[in-house]
């Protein structure tokens, strides 16, 4: 359905749609697109939260690894084997 300018009424099949009708429709349209916006809005924040969550767990566990890393990597001290 198009909108005309100037046009009260509009075919729309056999019917007349009125401007009231149209109207109507379009605030239904407008109250549900805001509707599912705010849900998805929501769902985004959600989902930020699990990132900025697994991503400081990553920076905790690359810590925790380069630690790890840096003491295994200490040179055991020289001693005799114990065959000597």
């Amino acid at each position: 359905m198009r909108f005309a300018p100037g046009n009260r009424r509009q075919k729309q099949g056999n019917e007349a749609v009125s401007d009231e009708t149209r109207l109507v429709k379009l605030e239904e349209l407008a109250a549900h697109q805001a509707k599912v916006i705010e849900e998805l809005s929501d769902q985004l924040a959600e989902q930020w939260k699990v990132v900025e969550q697994t991503r400081a767990k990553l920076d905790r566990l690359t810590e925790r690894f380069l630690t790890l890393e840096e003491s295994s990597l200490d040179a055991p001290a020289i001693t005799r084997p114990p065959h000597y």
